[in-house]
């Protein structure tokens, strides 16, 4: 496991897209991570999603664990996910469909990334950045 703080990207959003970030791997036997998220805006636009995702199978699916809902105006999110939260229920995997700002505790796999889904146009450098500290 690669302890310390890692980009989970900086994505220049202009057109209504679905835009992944690269992967952080080697993250195998992490216990807990902290997620900043960073929207920058620029002009236009109507919403941008941002879910931050996990595997179980080196990067074969890919499961939601926060989702951040950003829109029109400049926002930070942070978030903190415990690998040691007990999960006593089965939780259903998604991909891009976890509830807006929202998360989900206990689940952390071996990887990490971030998918963003924008609707309306974007303009004058609007930017989502991501950045993870793993322990």
């Amino acid at each position: 496991m690669k302890v310390g703080v890692y980009s989970l990207g900086d994505t220049v959003i202009t057109a209504a897209d679905t835009y992944l970030g690269e992967p952080v791997t080697d993250l195998d036997g992490m216990t807990a991570v902290n997620t900043q998220l960073r929207f920058a805006y620029g002009s236009g636009g109507t919403t941008a999603r941002a879910w931050l995702q996990t595997s179980f199978d080196q990067g074969v699916t890919w499961v939601d664990i926060a989702c951040s809902l950003f829109a029109t105006a400049s926002e930070t999110n942070l978030w903190n996910h415990s690998g040691l939260a007990a999960v006593s229920t089965p939780a259903a995997p998604t991909d891009a469909t976890l509830t807006d700002d929202t998360a989900v505790q206990g689940l952390l796999g071996d990887r990490l990334r971030l998918k963003v889904v924008t609707t309306g146009t974007y303009a004058g450098q609007t930017l989502l950045s991501g950045r993870i500290a793993v322990r």
